[in-house]
């Protein structure tokens, strides 16, 4: 994968900026974040970007991101999560994964207010038939089906293991039996992952993924106008940060989805014409100098979701002058750093990391120190610093 370099030294700003505060500790670059969201805004094509909030996980930023002109609703991973938001006054929700906590679903229905602020998604006839059984009285609980936006080349499937609903009847039947129990659909969902989430590695990635959206394109539109027929849609939802280009060209879409752009965490570095800053941060101190050409700093093993490899390893910003270790990678409780830069660092001194991924940062925080410059302007509470965890 190639790598992006940073647009300038970054680590030394950060340290000034953060000298009062202990670390480990996570930090967001203001500036950096708000310039991201105006480059996907000007990526979409003019279609509102419905936020995803697991790839921010803190109320602040995610309100942050939803007061810039662009972008429209939130996007959550969590039943749970989505009333949360909505007990705060929020009327636009949507939850993006298929729940069977149908104890939430019961308290969803159950209040009139979550009921038309949330919408939940399914994606088989057996999810709306578990739902209406286990939550009992479901007329009027919004939901959205979500449809198999992955690739099918010969008997090869590229893309996410989602949902199992890829044919125009396949949605139908499922839409008609959501009727039946008294559901009503507003939504359609589109995940392009082998485009949204695959790197611009190769010729052959680029081609992949051209044919792709070419053969979705189709199906969405005919799926799309197909279940247009049997019901009103709100909303056709579909894209991601490294495909809002291309699919917000697609007209059978009314929306976006992003959130994981706004870090712009390391595995984003591959994206051809994807012009993002870092602009989320972690920083480990120096605990102990095992050799002249290694460091060692306390914690560290903040590995990401996905596939097991070292694109999921967090990285030491390059001007530190040091790489991880083959032999130990990131730990849980102090990390091995070896490389020239070792010489001119000594104990208490901040090694500045970027994850691999966007929200699965927030996890291991309580707060985000909020930098402006060489300054920190506020903290932001993550989930975890509110007393939330919604898996």
């Amino acid at each position: 994968m190639s790598r992006r370099p940073l647009p300038h030294p970054v680590a030394a700003r950060l340290s000034t900026a953060t000298r009062h505060l202990p670390a480990p500790l996570a930090a967001v670059d203001l500036p950096a974040f708000d310039r991201n969201a105006e480059h996907l805004v000007g990526r979409a094509h003019g279609k509102p970007i419905r936020v995803a909030t697991k790839s921010l996980r803190s109320r602040a930023l995610i309100e942050r991101a939803l007061a810039k002109e662009g972008f429209a609703g939130l996007m959550c991973y969590s039943v749970r999560e989505a009333l949360w938001w909505a007990r705060e006054g929020f009327t636009d929700i949507m939850v993006a994964y298929p729940s069977v906590d149908l104890l939430a679903v019961t308290e969803l229905v159950s209040d009139p207010g979550l009921r038309a602020a949330v919408c939940i998604m399914v994606d088989s006839v057996e999810l709306v038939d578990l739902i209406a059984r286990g939550v009992g009285d479901v007329r009027g609980l919004r939901v959205a089906v979500d449809v198999d936006a992955s690739v099918r080349v010969g008997p090869a499937h590229v893309g996410v293991r989602r949902s199992p609903l890829r044919e125009p009847q396949q949605v139908e039947a499922v839409v008609r039996r959501a009727q039946e129990r008294g559901l009503l659909v507003v939504g359609l969902m589109f995940y392009d992952a082998q485009v949204a989430g695959l790197p611009d590695s190769s010729a052959v990635v680029r081609r992949l993924k051209s044919r792709s959206d070419a053969q979705l394109r189709l199906r969405r539109a005919e799926i799309t106008a197909r279940v247009r027929q049997l019901v009103h849609l709100d909303f056709v939802n579909g894209g991601g940060t490294g495909s809002l280009h291309v699919t917000g060209r697609d007209p059978s879409l009314t929306e976006l989805a992003a959130g994981s752009g706004l870090y712009a965490p390391a595995l984003f570095d591959g994206y051809d014409d994807l012009d993002l800053e870092p602009a989320a941060f972690f920083a480990c101190p120096i605990v102990r100098r095992p050799a002249d050409d290694i460091v060692t700093v306390y914690s560290g093993g903040y590995v990401a979701s996905g596939p097991p490899g070292w694109s999921r390893v967090p990285s030491p910003l390059p001007e530190h002058g040091l790489h991880r270790l083959r032999t130990e990678g990131t730990g849980e409780v102090q990390t091995p750093l070896r490389g020239p830069g070792a010489a001119r660092l000594g104990l208490g001194d901040r090694i500045w990391f970027r994850h691999a991924k966007a929200g699965e940062l927030a996890e291991r925080f309580t707060h985000l120190a909020l930098i402006e410059g060489d300054e920190v302007v506020g903290q932001a509470a993550t989930y975890r610093g509110e007393g939330q965890c919604f898996g």
